[in-house]
Formats: C-alpha cells, structure tokens, sequence
C-alpha cells in the first residue's frame, strides 16, 4: 500500500547529499506527503468498514444474549425447560456468535492473503524467454570469435514503440577491435547486450562462429564473454574477492588474481593501500576511486581470460589521468581478443580495426578512422566535428 512512499523515501535517504546539494528537502516532503494521500484515504475508508463490521458484529453477539435471556425465560416460567438446559443452549449460540463474529474480522486477512499468493504463483509459473538457469544448448570446443547480426529488428519490451534496430547488419571479425559510435539512444550498448543475450532480436540473427546464439548453452556462451561497464559494480567485500569473481569453476589461486592485477595496471596501488588484497571497497565500491574501481573490474575481466571483451563507455566518467592508466590497462587486455567497444570520446577509438557508426537503428557508416575522416559529409565526420568543437567550448 506505501510501496510508492516508501520508495521515495529510500531514494531521498540513498541520495541524501544530492537532495541536500540541490536544497530539496521540502520538495521531497512534499512528494512523500503527496505518495501517502492514496493509502490514507484508502485507510480511512477500510477503517470504516472495519469499524461497522466491528460494530456489527457485537450487536449480533449482545442481540443473541438478549434473545437466549428472553426466550429462556419464558420456557422456564412455563416450565418447558429447566435453567440448565436453557444455559446450554446460550452458551452453544454464544460461542457460535463469536466464532462468527472473529471469522469476519478476518475477511480482509483472507483477501490480503489470496492477492499475496496469487503474485507469487504468478511469478512462479512465469517462464522466461531467456532462462539463464536452462542447461539446454550446445557448446563449442574452441571459441573463434566471429559475430554477426544479419537483419537484425528490436524494440525494448518495456517500450515497444520505440524502434532500436532496424535491419541492423554488422560483421565483427575474430582478434579485431570493433568500435561502435552514435548518438546516445542509438543502440550501442544494445548490441553488447544482444551480444550477450540479455536480450533476442523481434527479426534476425545474432551468430558467433557462424551458429545462432539461441543455440547455444547460455551459461557457456557468457563465459566466453568479459564485461567492463562505464559504472563497474564492485561488491561489499575485499579487493581480493572481488577479482575472484571472475573466475568460474574453481577457486581462483594468490599468483593468479595478482597476475590479473598486474595486467590491469592496479597492483601498484592495491600494494600501497594498508591492508592490500584484503581491503574491503565499501558497498558499491564506495571507499575507492573511479579509476581504481575501473581497474579491478578490468582485473575481474582479465581473470576470466574470455575470448570476446566487451568494453560499454569504459573510461567515460574518468578524468585525464584515471583514462591513460585505465586505457593502457584496456590496451593490453584486447590483444588477440575479440573486442567490442562502446564510446562517447572518440580519441579512444581512432586506432581501432573497425569504427562502425550505428545510426537510425543501422549501420551507417564502417571503415577505419582515416577512411571514414575522407568523407567530410559522412556521419562519423561529423561527429568528431562535434566532439572537436564541444571539447574547444569547454576549454
């Protein structure tokens, strides 16, 4: 019933420095009030029901005394029945009023409980249309890393009438470095997604090493893959654990998460902190830095040893020097790997093997940097135009 309340009051209290840097405290109170009008009107109208039934249910009792004392009466007094059979027969409707009257009260509890359980088999008996958990599939002995869309057509379940891929075709070669740019809301990250299969195209095909992905077993076909986000999401635990993550099957050994670490250009400074491997991040990572918090996401990444890297804005809230160290690290990790890139600063992506620009839900333009630069008029032209002049505003 306060779910809406509730929620804004657990975003308020999450968010208390941002609430408080744009002094909105009022406005928050406000919205809170505004969220609890609905249930307290619901509340009062369900406390007067509850209160005549209440009520109703008492003068069924009190009425039934009276009638058992004045019937009883008159049976007595006409010598039809004795005192003790007349006081059995109030104590027999006496108890029967009342289990009445207290299975009434409960007659929202029993309504409560029905929608309550309802919710739940709904949940219960929902199948999925991707099930991570099915060990259907095939698997492949050794992962290439060619993948494809062919005629690929999607829109977002939760807004289906918004349309992200409109015959998308896309090749992205085996140990090649895949660079996707747009504008926002164009489907970048979605390919990652689909690549991962969060997600199934409406119309068209996703391959890897020229199969379906549906065909696949979905947990195989994501350990094949290494994630780095632009936001890396770190758990409540020590740096240690958290490389661990990635790797599966077993537990990771001391020489191997340094070795990860090491390549991702965070050992330096996970040596210098007091505690080392064991210091713990904070919820979320909390107790480090972006570009810390960066790297051991990409020490995670590099632990899995996955065939294809999928990079989405990796290096996008850094600063100057937080993007060399993390980039470097990134440089190091995509050699003889397949690697998809997602980016805002195209200074991060001019040496990739292939720049793809993905527009209207196509592919509208793909070549190299200096061979997609020749066509001034050309979408990806124009975007590092916009880039340049939005980076000599800021300056």
């Amino acid at each position: 019933m306060y779910e809406d309340a509730s929620q804004v009051a657990n975003d308020a209290v999450g968010s208390i420095r941002t609430v408080a840097s744009f002094c909105a405290e009022k406005k928050v109170m406000d919205l809170y009030q505004k969220k609890c009008e609905a249930p307290v009107k619901s509340s009062v109208r369900l406390g007067i029901i509850s209160g005549l039934g209440f009520g109703f249910s008492f003068l069924a009792l009190y009425c039934t005394n009276a009638f058992c004392f004045y019937i009883g009466a008159i049976l007595i007094h006409h010598g039809k029945a004795t005192f003790a059979q007349v006081f059995k027969v109030f104590f027999a409707l006496t108890i029967s009023a009342v289990g009445l009257s207290q299975s009434s009260s409960m007659a929202m509890d029993k309504t409560k409980a029905k929608d309550s359980a309802v919710s739940i088999f709904k949940i219960l008996d929902s199948k999925p249309s991707i099930d991570s958990s099915s060990d259907e599939g095939i698997t492949l002995e050794s992962v290439k890393g060619d993948i494809e869309f062919s005629h690929v057509n999607f829109k977002y379940p939760t807004r289906p009438d918004i349309q992200i891929f409109r015959d998308l075709c896309l090749f992205i070669p085996s140990r090649k470095t895949v660079a996707l740019v747009g504008e926002s809301g164009s489907g970048k990250s979605t390919v990652i997604s689909m690549i991962q299969r969060f997600y199934d195209p409406d119309k068209g095909q996703v391959f890897l090493d020229a199969v379906e992905i549906q065909k696949f077993k979905l947990s195989w076909l994501r350990r094949q893959m290494g994630l780095v986000s632009q936001e890396p999401i770190l758990f409540n635990e020590t740096i240690r654990a958290n490389i661990a993550y990635g790797k599966q099957g077993e537990e990771a050994t001391e020489n191997e998460i340094v070795e990860a670490a090491k390549a991702a250009n965070a050992h330096n400074f996970i040596s210098g902190l007091p505690q080392g491997y064991d210091t713990s991040v904070g919820e979320r990572g909390v107790q480090l830095s972006g570009g810390q918090k960066q790297r051991i996401a990409i020490a995670r990444a590099i632990l899995k040893n996955p065939k294809i890297l999928l990079l989405d804005e990796a290096t996008s809230a850094l600063d100057a020097e937080s993007e060399r160290i993390v980039q470097d690290a990134l440089d190091s990790v995509m050699v003889d790997r397949t690697t998809v890139v997602v980016a805002h600063r195209l200074t991060t992506i001019k040496n990739a093997d292939i720049i793809a620009v993905v527009k209207n839900g196509v592919v509208a333009e793909k070549g190299k940097h200096d061979e997609l630069m020749k066509t001034h008029d050309g979408a990806y032209a124009s975007l590092v135009a916009l880039h340049a002049s939005s980076s000599a505003s800021k300056d």
